[in-house]
């Protein structure tokens, strides 16, 4: 009796962690990816002089589980030790992070606010944001929550819980343009809570991060994608897929790829919000269906990533650093790649890499002027960076790259169910309870994408999907009085 024929769309995070489970469950499944080469944002590419690029560097945070136990699966050890960060303005260095996991744990979020060393930001601006903790407690990642915090601003939130401007400016707004990668009055009050509680503020070493110690697509895509082909999985390369037929019952049987047609038994899509977004235009199928066509309304964020190799060795304090205050509405993170890097480990030059988000009025900037705001920029922070020279240098642009959570978009993302019954969605902006976030967010939606197949096809065990470590018991009772609290008909 032959396997069961599963077909996954997209090979990032998701694409991947879908494949390899199917393959694992002994499912025959093809996974089609638009791109030349699998992992989507994070594989990576040479250049003409054969140094390695990538579209941005990738940070796995502590809460990443999922992701963390895949590596260990492969048996591959891709990643540095924890690293310590900075942040930088115009002004120079405003805030240094320890390890936090190193530190006496204390209930969050006080380990988070006491130990982060803030160089010039008043202690009565970081009070201010005490009264924010309320929405904290309110925003339990229900539908509920998601749709009375969706259509707000995230500047209007810290507006109404009496945050001071210089702390947002100076803290909350940096966090949003590098972690949702737009600035606050573009971005979802939902999302902002959920990002910062999942990242920062859940558990004293949620903010812990380390990096592949390399590109991700050399590090983690390769083995795993020879993990999948072991298996028998197949991974096809520059397949574009422009529509999916279904059968008299409303089944999706074959994915097509312009002139190509691909079998199938259940469908999973992992693309991101402009991959669907040009299936859906292609797709008479998929643009009929009202859920399909307002994926039309939403939005992703431009992505500007850089790369300078320097004539000369340049201490850099941090490995890893954020900025803001240089562009109104762009934030941008730079790296010290021989610390990360096994290959520029032991280098007599300096390469840094510098990528920046919200980019839309530096993509039209010729090459060598990005370069040169680069080099300037990082020498606000790091004087010595100014007086070297670069030897060379990578620009790559990618429009539309990244989620964008605006104001109101929830009621337009997709469920990991949809109409059609037996297409799945995955993929870091589906809707998931969860309630992980970015690159373990996508891996997870992938996992439970797959266990959606098992259970529908009726082959194989399901993925065992590691859940977030469960709210510290005083976070736990606050919610339940407020749940109970909202229960009340005069309240709720």
């Amino acid at each position: 009796m032959s396997s069961p024929q599963v077909t996954v769309i997209g090979a990032g995070w998701a694409g991947l962690s879908a494949t390899y489970h199917l393959a694992k469950q002994g499912y025959d499944v093809t996974l089609l990816e638009a791109g030349n080469y699998p992992g989507g944002l994070v594989a990576g590419w040479k250049t003409a002089g054969g140094r390695a690029v990538e579209a941005g560097i990738h940070g796995f945070w502590y809460p990443y589980r999922n992701i963390f136990g895949l590596v260990d699966e492969l048996g591959i050890s891709p990643f540095t030790d924890w690293t310590r960060s900075a942040q930088y303005s115009p002004q120079g260095l405003e805030v240094e992070s320890p390890i936090f996991q190193d530190c006496p744990p204390l209930p969050t979020p006080l380990g988070t606010f006491l130990y982060t060393q803030f160089k010039r930001l008043p202690l009565a601006d970081r009070l201010s944001a005490l009264p924010l903790l309320y929405s904290i407690i309110d925003f339990d990642n229900s539908d509920d929550a998601w749709k009375r915090y969706d259509k707000m601003t995230a500047r209007e939130l810290f507006q109404k819980f009496g945050v001071s401007e210089r702390l947002y400016k100076e803290s909350f707004e940096p966090m949003l343009l590098v972690g949702l990668f737009a600035p606050g009055e573009q971005c979802s009050a939902a999302a902002c809570i959920g990002m910062l509680y999942y990242f920062i503020l859940a558990h004293q070493p949620d903010f812990d991060v380390v990096w592949c110690r390399g590109t991700v697509g050399e590090k983690i895509f390769k083995p795993w994608c020879e993990a999948i082909e072991k298996l028998g999985g197949k991974i096809l390369t520059g397949k574009r897929v422009t529509d999916i037929s279904l059968d008299e019952q409303g089944n999706a049987n074959a994915v097509i790829c312009g002139d190509e047609r691909f079998e199938t038994d259940a469908v999973i899509s992992s693309v991101g919000i402009s991959g669907l977004q040009n299936i859906v235009s292609s797709s008479p199928t998929l643009g009929r269906r009202s859920e399909f066509a307002n994926v039309m309304n939403l939005g992703a964020v431009d992505v500007l990533a850089t790369r300078l190799w320097l004539d000369r060795k340049v201490k850099i304090p941090r490995p890893s650093n954020a900025c803001f205050g240089f562009d109104e509405t762009t934030g941008w993170t730079f790296f010290d790649l021989n610390a990360l890097h096994d290959e520029y480990r032991d280098a007599d030059a300096t390469v840094l890499e510098a990528d920046f988000y919200h980019a839309n009025q530096l993509l039209a900037m010729p090459d060598e002027a990005v370069i040169a705001k680069v080099q300037r920029d990082i020498a606000t922070c790091v004087p010595a960076v100014g007086e070297a020279k670069i030897i060379d240098s990578a620009v790559v642009r990618i429009r539309r790259a990244v989620t964008h959570f605006a104001p109101g978009s929830y009621q337009y993302l997709l469920p990991a169910e949809t109409s059609i019954p037996n297409l799945f969605m995955s993929g870091d902006w589906v809707v998931t309870r969860h309630g992980s976030w970015s690159q373990e967010k996508a891996f997870v939606t992938g996992l439970e994408a797959a266990n959606r197949v098992v259970t529908q096809l009726g082959k194989g065990e399901k993925a065992a999907v590691i859940p977030i470590e469960a709210d510290e018991p005083h976070i736990q009772m606050m919610r339940n009085i407020n749940q109970g609290l909202r229960q009340l008909p005069w309240l709720g």
